[in-house]
Protein backbone atom coordinates (compact mmCIF):
# COMPACT_ATOMS: atom_id res chain seq x y z
CA UNK A 1 0.00 0.00 0.00
CA UNK A 2 1.17 3.57 -0.80
CA UNK A 3 1.90 5.85 1.95
CA UNK A 4 0.08 9.07 2.47
CA UNK A 5 1.13 12.03 0.45
CA UNK A 6 1.30 15.07 1.45
CA UNK A 7 -0.57 16.48 -1.30
CA UNK A 8 -4.07 18.03 -0.39
CA UNK A 9 -6.50 17.47 -3.59
CA UNK A 10 -8.63 20.89 -3.33
CA UNK A 11 -7.64 23.93 -5.32
CA UNK A 12 -6.21 27.28 -3.20
CA UNK A 13 -9.44 29.34 -3.58
CA UNK A 14 -11.68 26.16 -2.32
CA UNK A 15 -9.65 25.85 0.68
CA UNK A 16 -10.40 29.58 0.89
CA UNK A 17 -13.85 29.10 0.84
CA UNK A 18 -14.23 25.91 3.17
CA UNK A 19 -12.44 27.70 5.80
CA UNK A 20 -14.29 31.23 5.47
CA UNK A 21 -17.74 29.25 5.34
CA UNK A 22 -17.08 27.76 8.97
CA UNK A 23 -16.75 31.08 9.96
CA UNK A 24 -19.25 33.65 11.47
CA UNK A 25 -20.93 36.17 8.95
CA UNK A 26 -18.90 39.38 10.22
CA UNK A 27 -15.58 37.56 9.80
CA UNK A 28 -15.75 35.69 6.16
CA UNK A 29 -15.21 38.97 4.23
CA UNK A 30 -12.01 40.09 6.17
CA UNK A 31 -10.85 36.48 6.49
CA UNK A 32 -11.30 36.11 3.03
CA UNK A 33 -9.54 39.46 2.38
CA UNK A 34 -6.42 38.28 4.47
CA UNK A 35 -6.27 34.76 2.09
CA UNK A 36 -5.61 37.06 -0.92
CA UNK A 37 -3.63 39.27 0.44
CA UNK A 38 -1.44 36.25 1.63
CA UNK A 39 -1.68 34.43 -1.47
CA UNK A 40 -0.29 37.87 -3.15
CA UNK A 41 2.63 38.03 -1.13
CA UNK A 42 3.35 34.46 -2.17
CA UNK A 43 2.94 34.68 -5.74
CA UNK A 44 5.26 37.50 -5.84
CA UNK A 45 7.97 35.52 -4.09
CA UNK A 46 7.39 33.04 -6.32
CA UNK A 47 7.66 35.16 -8.97
CA UNK A 48 11.04 36.54 -8.56
CA UNK A 49 12.15 32.31 -7.54
CA UNK A 50 10.51 31.27 -10.77
CA UNK A 51 12.57 34.30 -12.67
CA UNK A 52 15.93 33.01 -11.42
CA UNK A 53 15.21 29.47 -12.54
CA UNK A 54 13.79 29.80 -15.84
CA UNK A 55 17.11 32.38 -16.37
CA UNK A 56 19.33 29.06 -15.49
CA UNK A 57 17.61 27.00 -17.31
CA UNK A 58 17.60 29.31 -20.49
CA UNK A 59 21.73 29.02 -19.93
CA UNK A 60 21.20 24.63 -19.60
CA UNK A 61 19.01 24.51 -23.14
CA UNK A 62 18.50 27.79 -25.13
CA UNK A 63 15.32 28.08 -26.86
CA UNK A 64 15.77 28.25 -30.45
CA UNK A 65 13.22 31.48 -30.50
CA UNK A 66 14.99 33.82 -28.20
CA UNK A 67 18.46 35.03 -29.08
CA UNK A 68 21.23 35.52 -26.43
CA UNK A 69 24.09 38.16 -26.18
CA UNK A 70 26.57 35.82 -25.57
CA UNK A 71 26.85 31.86 -25.68
CA UNK A 72 27.20 30.37 -22.26
CA UNK A 73 30.74 29.00 -21.04
CA UNK A 74 31.71 25.48 -20.11
CA UNK A 75 31.51 26.84 -15.98
CA UNK A 76 28.49 28.87 -16.37
CA UNK A 77 26.70 26.13 -17.90
CA UNK A 78 27.80 23.98 -14.99
CA UNK A 79 26.58 26.08 -12.48
CA UNK A 80 23.45 26.97 -14.06
CA UNK A 81 22.57 22.97 -14.40
CA UNK A 82 23.33 22.69 -10.80
CA UNK A 83 20.78 25.63 -9.56
CA UNK A 84 18.08 23.93 -12.39
CA UNK A 85 18.56 20.78 -10.15
CA UNK A 86 18.50 22.58 -7.39
CA UNK A 87 15.66 24.28 -7.61
CA UNK A 88 13.62 21.81 -9.75
CA UNK A 89 13.73 18.90 -6.25
CA UNK A 90 13.11 22.64 -3.80
CA UNK A 91 10.04 22.83 -5.89
CA UNK A 92 8.90 19.72 -6.37
CA UNK A 93 8.94 19.08 -2.74
CA UNK A 94 6.80 21.84 -2.43
CA UNK A 95 4.27 21.03 -4.84
CA UNK A 96 3.82 18.12 -2.92
CA UNK A 97 5.74 15.62 -5.24
CA UNK A 98 7.34 12.51 -3.82
CA UNK A 99 10.89 10.98 -5.28
CA UNK A 100 10.07 8.00 -6.87
CA UNK A 101 13.12 5.57 -5.37
CA UNK A 102 15.35 3.82 -8.05
CA UNK A 103 14.48 0.11 -7.15
CA UNK A 104 10.60 0.92 -7.70
CA UNK A 105 12.18 2.13 -11.39
CA UNK A 106 13.96 -1.23 -11.63
CA UNK A 107 10.86 -2.78 -11.10
CA UNK A 108 8.94 -1.00 -14.04
CA UNK A 109 11.32 -3.12 -16.16
CA UNK A 110 10.04 -6.29 -14.85
CA UNK A 111 6.46 -5.77 -14.02
CA UNK A 112 3.79 -4.05 -16.74
CA UNK A 113 0.56 -2.81 -16.29
CA UNK A 114 -1.20 -1.50 -19.27
CA UNK A 115 1.84 -1.22 -22.58
CA UNK A 116 2.83 -5.07 -22.94
CA UNK A 117 6.34 -3.91 -24.29
CA UNK A 118 9.45 -5.30 -23.52
CA UNK A 119 12.07 -2.01 -22.73
CA UNK A 120 15.28 -1.49 -22.01
CA UNK A 121 17.39 1.59 -20.85
CA UNK A 122 21.31 2.41 -21.51
CA UNK A 123 22.23 4.33 -18.98
CA UNK A 124 25.38 5.42 -19.61
CA UNK A 125 23.75 7.93 -21.94
CA UNK A 126 22.70 10.57 -19.08
CA UNK A 127 24.44 11.62 -15.51
CA UNK A 128 21.32 12.36 -13.80
CA UNK A 129 17.84 10.65 -13.68
CA UNK A 130 15.00 12.36 -11.16
CA UNK A 131 11.64 11.02 -11.34
CA UNK A 132 8.59 12.89 -9.20
CA UNK A 133 5.15 11.64 -8.64
CA UNK A 134 2.13 12.81 -6.97
CA UNK A 135 -1.25 12.06 -7.00
CA UNK A 136 -1.50 8.40 -5.94
CA UNK A 137 -4.63 6.33 -6.96
CA UNK A 138 -5.95 2.63 -7.52
CA UNK A 139 -7.72 2.03 -11.71
CA UNK A 140 -9.65 0.05 -13.30
CA UNK A 141 -9.47 -0.34 -16.64
CA UNK A 142 -10.47 -3.09 -19.57
CA UNK A 143 -8.28 -4.51 -21.81
CA UNK A 144 -7.96 -7.42 -24.56
CA UNK A 145 -6.88 -10.79 -23.28
CA UNK A 146 -6.50 -13.99 -25.10
CA UNK A 147 -5.25 -12.31 -28.66
CA UNK A 148 -8.45 -9.88 -28.27
CA UNK A 149 -11.24 -12.81 -28.06
CA UNK A 150 -11.96 -11.43 -24.51
CA UNK A 151 -11.41 -8.93 -22.30
CA UNK A 152 -10.77 -8.47 -18.57
CA UNK A 153 -10.24 -6.23 -15.88
CA UNK A 154 -6.89 -4.99 -14.68
CA UNK A 155 -6.47 -3.21 -11.58
CA UNK A 156 -3.45 -1.18 -11.14
CA UNK A 157 -2.29 2.02 -9.29
CA UNK A 158 -1.78 5.41 -10.99
CA UNK A 159 -0.05 8.29 -10.72
CA UNK A 160 -1.51 11.80 -11.82
CA UNK A 161 1.15 13.66 -12.42
CA UNK A 162 5.13 12.31 -12.84
CA UNK A 163 7.75 14.75 -13.42
CA UNK A 164 10.86 13.41 -15.25
CA UNK A 165 14.21 15.22 -15.23
CA UNK A 166 17.44 13.54 -17.39
CA UNK A 167 20.71 15.40 -17.36
CA UNK A 168 22.01 13.84 -20.60
CA UNK A 169 26.43 12.67 -20.58
CA UNK A 170 28.68 14.80 -22.25
CA UNK A 171 29.45 15.58 -25.11
CA UNK A 172 25.45 16.71 -25.35
CA UNK A 173 25.28 17.91 -21.48
CA UNK A 174 21.72 19.13 -21.85
CA UNK A 175 18.92 18.30 -19.63
CA UNK A 176 15.31 17.57 -20.36
CA UNK A 177 12.46 18.04 -18.19
CA UNK A 178 8.84 16.43 -19.05
CA UNK A 179 5.38 16.32 -17.16
CA UNK A 180 3.37 13.09 -17.77
CA UNK A 181 -0.41 12.76 -16.29
CA UNK A 182 -2.24 9.26 -15.65
CA UNK A 183 1.00 7.06 -15.70
CA UNK A 184 0.94 3.43 -14.26
CA UNK A 185 3.39 2.79 -11.78
CA UNK A 186 4.59 -0.56 -13.44
CA UNK A 187 4.88 1.52 -16.54
CA UNK A 188 7.43 3.86 -15.51
CA UNK A 189 10.15 3.07 -17.49
CA UNK A 190 8.35 4.06 -20.67
CA UNK A 191 9.02 7.30 -19.57
CA UNK A 192 12.86 7.32 -20.28
CA UNK A 193 13.53 9.17 -23.57
CA UNK A 194 16.16 6.81 -24.53
CA UNK A 195 14.11 3.80 -23.89
CA UNK A 196 14.29 1.18 -26.14
CA UNK A 197 11.30 -1.37 -27.73
CA UNK A 198 12.55 -5.00 -27.42
CA UNK A 199 10.67 -8.01 -27.88
CA UNK A 200 8.99 -10.13 -25.19
CA UNK A 201 9.30 -13.76 -25.25
CA UNK A 202 6.18 -14.09 -25.99
CA UNK A 203 6.64 -11.90 -29.34
CA UNK A 204 8.99 -14.18 -29.71
CA UNK A 205 7.28 -17.09 -29.72
CA UNK A 206 4.92 -15.33 -31.85
CA UNK A 207 7.07 -14.90 -34.80
CA UNK A 208 9.43 -17.74 -33.87
CA UNK A 209 6.97 -20.58 -34.06
CA UNK A 210 5.23 -20.36 -37.29
CA UNK A 211 8.20 -18.92 -38.63
CA UNK A 212 9.79 -22.49 -37.78
CA UNK A 213 6.49 -24.50 -38.86
CA UNK A 214 6.27 -22.39 -42.31
CA UNK A 215 10.07 -22.87 -42.90
CA UNK A 216 10.22 -26.76 -42.29
CA UNK A 217 7.35 -27.10 -45.30
CA UNK A 218 9.48 -24.52 -47.26
CA UNK A 219 12.36 -26.45 -47.04
CA UNK A 220 10.73 -29.83 -46.85
CA UNK A 221 8.52 -29.05 -50.08
CA UNK A 222 10.64 -26.60 -52.38
CA UNK A 223 14.13 -26.40 -51.20
CA UNK A 224 15.12 -30.15 -50.77
CA UNK A 225 13.74 -30.86 -53.88
CA UNK A 226 15.53 -28.43 -55.77
CA UNK A 227 18.96 -28.80 -53.94
CA UNK A 228 18.94 -33.10 -55.00
CA UNK A 229 20.95 -32.44 -58.39
CA UNK A 230 23.20 -30.06 -56.73
CA UNK A 231 24.15 -32.48 -53.77
CA UNK A 232 24.42 -34.98 -55.86
CA UNK A 233 27.30 -32.57 -57.67
CA UNK A 234 28.30 -31.28 -55.33
CA UNK A 235 29.09 -35.53 -53.70
CA UNK A 236 30.83 -36.43 -57.23
CA UNK A 237 33.03 -33.42 -57.19
CA UNK A 238 34.41 -34.66 -53.57
CA UNK A 239 34.64 -38.27 -54.37
CA UNK A 240 31.69 -39.47 -52.63
CA UNK A 241 30.18 -40.46 -55.70
CA UNK A 242 31.02 -42.40 -59.13
CA UNK A 243 28.41 -41.52 -61.64
CA UNK A 244 28.94 -38.19 -63.05
CA UNK A 245 25.38 -35.71 -62.76
CA UNK A 246 24.78 -33.55 -65.52
CA UNK A 247 22.72 -30.17 -64.86
CA UNK A 248 20.16 -29.52 -67.62
CA UNK A 249 18.01 -26.34 -67.66
CA UNK A 250 14.87 -28.49 -66.36
CA UNK A 251 17.02 -29.11 -63.13
CA UNK A 252 18.14 -25.13 -63.20
CA UNK A 253 14.76 -23.80 -63.65
CA UNK A 254 13.56 -26.21 -60.34
CA UNK A 255 16.55 -24.99 -58.26
CA UNK A 256 16.08 -20.98 -59.43
CA UNK A 257 12.44 -21.80 -57.91
CA UNK A 258 13.50 -23.10 -55.15
CA UNK A 259 15.96 -20.21 -53.81
CA UNK A 260 13.13 -18.16 -55.13
CA UNK A 261 10.81 -19.82 -52.39
CA UNK A 262 13.36 -19.97 -50.01
CA UNK A 263 14.03 -15.84 -50.43
CA UNK A 264 10.42 -15.18 -50.68
CA UNK A 265 10.28 -16.92 -47.29
CA UNK A 266 13.04 -15.09 -45.63
CA UNK A 267 11.66 -11.72 -46.60
CA UNK A 268 8.05 -12.71 -45.15
CA UNK A 269 9.90 -13.64 -41.90
CA UNK A 270 11.97 -10.32 -41.87
CA UNK A 271 8.93 -8.19 -42.73
CA UNK A 272 6.64 -9.90 -40.03
CA UNK A 273 9.63 -9.32 -37.52
CA UNK A 274 9.76 -5.46 -38.71
CA UNK A 275 5.55 -5.14 -39.48
CA UNK A 276 5.58 -6.24 -35.15
CA UNK A 277 8.64 -4.30 -33.80
CA UNK A 278 6.61 -1.16 -35.15
CA UNK A 279 3.49 -2.33 -33.54
CA UNK A 280 5.16 -2.35 -30.21
CA UNK A 281 6.57 1.24 -30.98
CA UNK A 282 3.19 2.28 -32.29
CA UNK A 283 2.22 1.17 -28.82
CA UNK A 284 4.22 2.90 -27.09
CA UNK A 285 4.21 6.66 -28.89
CA UNK A 286 0.15 6.33 -28.19
CA UNK A 287 0.67 5.93 -24.93
CA UNK A 288 3.26 8.62 -24.58
CA UNK A 289 1.01 10.98 -26.55
CA UNK A 290 -1.81 11.05 -24.55
CA UNK A 291 0.27 11.27 -21.17
CA UNK A 292 2.53 13.97 -22.26
CA UNK A 293 1.44 16.96 -20.14
CA UNK A 294 4.35 19.89 -20.27
CA UNK A 295 8.04 20.04 -21.58
CA UNK A 296 11.26 21.82 -20.83
CA UNK A 297 10.36 25.36 -19.27
CA UNK A 298 6.91 24.74 -19.46
CA UNK A 299 7.34 22.19 -16.46
CA UNK A 300 9.06 24.80 -14.68
CA UNK A 301 6.47 27.00 -14.81
CA UNK A 302 3.79 24.49 -14.23
CA UNK A 303 6.00 23.49 -10.84
CA UNK A 304 6.27 27.23 -10.05
CA UNK A 305 2.78 27.16 -9.70
CA UNK A 306 1.56 24.44 -8.28
CA UNK A 307 4.16 25.02 -5.47
CA UNK A 308 2.92 28.17 -4.82
CA UNK A 309 -0.71 26.85 -4.89
CA UNK A 310 0.44 24.35 -1.71
CA UNK A 311 2.05 26.87 0.37
CA UNK A 312 -0.83 29.08 0.41
CA UNK A 313 -3.10 26.30 1.33
CA UNK A 314 -1.26 25.34 3.88
CA UNK A 315 -0.15 28.55 5.19
CA UNK A 316 -4.22 29.44 5.43
CA UNK A 317 -4.82 26.17 7.20
CA UNK A 318 -2.98 26.89 9.73
CA UNK A 319 -3.85 30.12 10.72
CA UNK A 320 -7.82 28.94 10.38
CA UNK A 321 -7.06 26.63 13.05
CA UNK A 322 -5.24 28.37 15.06
CA UNK A 323 -7.79 31.23 14.69
CA UNK A 324 -10.47 29.67 16.00
CA UNK A 325 -8.68 27.09 18.15
CA UNK A 326 -9.74 27.48 21.87
CA UNK A 327 -6.44 27.13 23.10
CA UNK A 328 -2.91 27.15 22.24
CA UNK A 329 -1.68 24.15 19.89
CA UNK A 330 1.38 22.38 19.64
CA UNK A 331 2.58 21.57 16.05
CA UNK A 332 1.69 18.04 15.75
CA UNK A 333 -2.43 19.36 17.79
CA UNK A 334 -2.36 21.48 14.61
CA UNK A 335 -1.93 18.89 11.93
CA UNK A 336 -3.61 16.12 13.72
CA UNK A 337 -6.58 18.70 13.77
CA UNK A 338 -6.41 19.70 10.10
CA UNK A 339 -5.89 16.20 8.77
CA UNK A 340 -9.18 15.02 10.44
CA UNK A 341 -11.10 18.10 9.56
CA UNK A 342 -10.83 17.06 5.67
CA UNK A 343 -11.34 13.52 6.54
CA UNK A 344 -14.43 13.57 8.19
CA UNK A 345 -16.14 16.88 6.24
CA UNK A 346 -15.00 16.16 2.43
CA UNK A 347 -13.27 12.47 2.74
CA UNK A 348 -9.79 13.63 2.22
CA UNK A 349 -6.90 11.76 3.35
CA UNK A 350 -3.71 12.92 3.12
CA UNK A 351 -0.61 13.66 5.23
CA UNK A 352 -1.11 17.41 6.03
CA UNK A 353 2.89 19.33 6.16
CA UNK A 354 2.42 21.90 8.65
CA UNK A 355 5.75 23.06 8.78
CA UNK A 356 5.79 25.14 5.60
CA UNK A 357 2.59 26.88 6.60
CA UNK A 358 3.98 27.45 9.94
CA UNK A 359 7.07 28.57 8.22
CA UNK A 360 5.18 30.64 6.30
CA UNK A 361 3.50 32.37 9.21
CA UNK A 362 6.48 32.86 11.01
CA UNK A 363 8.01 34.64 8.00
CA UNK A 364 5.29 36.99 8.08
CA UNK A 365 5.36 37.31 11.41
CA UNK A 366 1.74 36.58 12.31
CA UNK A 367 2.57 33.72 14.49
CA UNK A 368 2.72 33.67 18.21
CA UNK A 369 3.94 31.15 21.32
CA UNK A 370 3.14 31.12 24.81
CA UNK A 371 5.71 29.98 27.28
CA UNK A 372 5.04 26.46 27.06
CA UNK A 373 5.59 26.45 23.42
CA UNK A 374 1.74 26.49 22.58
CA UNK A 375 0.90 28.32 19.37
CA UNK A 376 -1.39 31.30 18.01
CA UNK A 377 -1.74 33.91 15.30
CA UNK A 378 -2.75 37.48 15.28
CA UNK A 379 -6.71 38.55 15.34
CA UNK A 380 -8.22 38.91 12.12
CA UNK A 381 -8.20 42.34 12.16
CA UNK A 382 -4.27 42.82 13.10
CA UNK A 383 -3.26 40.00 10.63
CA UNK A 384 -4.94 41.68 7.50
CA UNK A 385 -3.14 45.19 8.97
CA UNK A 386 0.20 43.88 8.94
CA UNK A 387 -0.19 41.79 5.68
CA UNK A 388 -1.29 44.99 4.22
CA UNK A 389 2.21 47.06 5.32
CA UNK A 390 4.29 44.22 3.96
CA UNK A 391 2.52 44.34 0.79
CA UNK A 392 2.92 48.38 0.54
CA UNK A 393 6.74 48.08 1.63
CA UNK A 394 7.23 45.73 -1.59
CA UNK A 395 6.43 48.24 -4.02
CA UNK A 396 7.71 51.49 -2.30
CA UNK A 397 9.84 53.44 -4.62
CA UNK A 398 11.87 56.61 -3.82
CA UNK A 399 10.82 59.42 -6.50
CA UNK A 400 13.30 61.72 -7.24
CA UNK A 401 12.47 65.39 -6.45
CA UNK A 402 12.94 66.89 -10.14
CA UNK A 403 12.97 71.16 -9.94
CA UNK A 404 10.79 73.42 -10.86
CA UNK A 405 10.85 74.52 -14.73
CA UNK A 406 11.56 78.08 -14.85
CA UNK A 407 8.86 79.71 -17.16
CA UNK A 408 10.12 81.87 -20.11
Amino acid sequence: MEPAEHFLPFRKNTVIALCAAALPDAERGPFTDFARLLAALVHHEFHERGEAALDAYQVVDPSEDERVLTPATAEQRAAARATVERELVALAEAADYTRIPADEMRRAFTEHALVKVRLEVDESEFETALFFRRGVSQRTERVPWLFGLRHRDLEFTSYAKVLVYIAFAEPEGGVLLKLFQNVPKNDLEMLYPTVRVRMRPLDKLLIGVPAAVSGIVVVATKLIASLGPVVLLLAFWAGLRDDPVRLDQAALITLGAGLAAFGGYLVRQFSKFKNRKLQLMKTLSEHLYFRNLDNDQGVLQHLLGAAEESEVKEAVLAYYFLLTAETPLTGAELDARVEEWFREQWAATFDFRIRDGLRRLRELDLLTADERGGLGVLPLAAARARLDRRWDRLFRRTIPAFPPVARQ
